[in-house]
């Protein structure tokens, strides 16, 4: 099959664009900006949504559903909130179109005005937390534990598939608490949850951090964050849980009548991540010549191909390889018997390989004489000729070797990617030789990191939370400073 993608080598950017598309997971929409995600690639996120639903529920969570529209209003209720998505937000002003006078197309009836104008969900604070007023009189009502899976809308300028699109998918968890204590111990609860997915699903290792104030989530009084680094060396922000305070509770007068009989603003959290793992996904594990998809997230895990010459043949492995597919199917992995008359094997193998299918089954006519079958490993490459008898015991160890050997090569990487410095020439060496994460000494300020950005594009991608007490001077103002914090040029 014509399947040759560009090395990421040669053009990066050019081999992550064209292995979406030539992988089957997406491609562009008639809608400027945004995505049509295509059915294998949305069969991986289903598997990420129902993984993540599953830990939401497990940590009493329940999901809802709150209106894609928000009036105008209620943005401007809380300062910062607005300040942060303005520039993003796409808004309805009419409801109704007609035909053109002149009988040439059609145009927006300017008698359909809308009293007020509704911004298209950027996200959904807002709108919750109205609705949140009515649900809430009394500590007995708290906490309220919700999460949403929904479509949001961020009117984005440049855009690339999965990364940055218009409108993405995403779940956004809303959560309401009597106590500042409580808020907080949910804010980290759930960056733990995206921490153990990310690594244990995604096979992708995250840095748990802090958000500087110029990088925390709008409204926020803090912002945690797991960060993960690609292969051309740029981070990836890949799940954020906010701490709100009261900001919210504030803006839409949200009370409670606490255990002391006197009247509280309610504490408040919000958590999201998005199809960007998607990105993050392809971008950490993917190889030259396509998807590697850990096992845990493949929509098919095992793949049999069969070789035959003529019907006689065909009947005979068929048999063998259906029986191999049930048997693997009963430990619960999931299998594509490709039994496709229309393409020769070389065609499946580049197929399959080129769509991230962890393990490869072949099987001819001499291996069904001899009891064996090829099994292909597509981490790895690596090729062994096996018995048959006993190949589902072999193939689901095998499955969780490639998971675990996945996140290994992503930590090595990731290891060597990462630099200590302690001066700004050495900082803007690394970043432009080798790129990957930098750890470095700041005074805390915005001026400095402003700088820092200007000059080089890297930002502060996390203060981390594993980050030892170290006595060091800013690399930019020379002032005292406690701590190293992660740079990196991002996505």
């Amino acid at each position: 099959m014509a399947k040759a993608l560009t090395s990421r080598e040669e053009n990066y950017s050019q081999w992550y664009n064209e292995l979406v598309v030539k992988a089957d997971l997406a491609e562009n929409s008639a809608v400027r900006g945004s995505m049509v995600i295509k059915p294998y690639g949305y069969a991986i996120w289903e598997k990420m949504q129902a993984v993540l639903d599953k830990m939401f529920k497990d940590t009493g969570h329940s999901n809802a559903y709150f209106p894609l529209f928000i009036p105008k209003s209620f943005f401007s209720k809380e300062a910062d909130h607005v300040d942060g998505f303005a520039k993003e937000c796409a808004v309805v002003t009419h409801y109704r179109l007609r035909n053109k006078e002149d009988g040439k197309g059609i145009e927006v009836d300017p008698e359909a005005k809308l009293e007020e104008e509704l911004i298209v969900r950027p996200t959904s604070e807002t709108i919750i937390w109205n609705t949140y007023k009515n649900w809430i009189q009394s500590y007995r009502d708290l906490p309220i534990l919700c999460n949403q899976w929904a479509n949001v809308v961020r009117w984005e300028m440049r855009t690339r598939l999965f990364l940055r699109t218009a409108e993405f998918l995403w779940q956004e968890g809303h959560t309401a608490h009597a106590t500042k204590e409580e808020a907080i111990e949910e804010t980290k609860q759930m960056i733990d949850v995206y921490k153990d997915f990310a690594e244990n699903y995604l096979a992708v290792p995250v840095v748990q951090g802090t958000k500087s104030d110029s990088e925390r989530f709008a409204g926020a009084l803090d912002t945690y964050t797991i960060e993960a680094l690609m292969q051309d060396g740029k981070a990836l922000q890949s799940g954020t849980s906010h701490f709100l305070g009261q900001n919210f509770a504030k803006a839409f007068d949200v009370k409670f009548t606490n255990k002391e009989g006197k009247q509280d603003l309610v504490w408040a959290t919000s958590w999201g991540v998005s199809t960007r793992l998607m990105g993050a996904l392809i971008m950490a594990h993917s190889d030259d010549n396509g998807l590697v998809l850990p096992p845990k997230l493949a929509p098919i895990q095992v793949v049999i191909v069969p070789i035959y010459k003529g019907n006689e043949q065909f009947a005979k492995v068929s048999e063998k390889a259906n029986e191999i597919k049930k048997a693997l199917e009963a430990k619960g992995i999931s299998v594509k018997f490709d039994n496709r008359d229309t393409h020769k094997p070389g065609f499946k193998f580049a197929e399959w390989e080129l769509k991230g299918v962890p393990v490869r089954l072949a099987m001819g006519m001499r291996d069904l004489d001899n009891g064996t079958i090829e099994v292909a490993r597509r981490d790895t490459y690596e090729k062994n000729t096996l018995q048959i008898d006993g190949i589902e015991t072999y193939v689901e160890s095998l499955l969780n070797e490639i998971q675990e050997n996945i996140f290994k090569k992503a930590i090595d990487f990731r290891t060597d990617m990462t630099t200590k410095v302690d001066s700004y020439d050495e900082f803007k060496k690394v970043l432009e030789d080798k790129g990957g994460f930098i750890l470095a000494h700041w005074d805390g300020t915005p001026e400095t990191e402003d700088k820092i950005k200007n000059d080089t594009k890297a930002t502060i991608r996390c203060i981390p939370l594993d980050a030892p007490e170290e006595d060091g001077v800013c690399i930019i103002s020379g002032k005292p400073s406690k701590k190293r914090v992660l740079f990196a040029k991002a996505y």
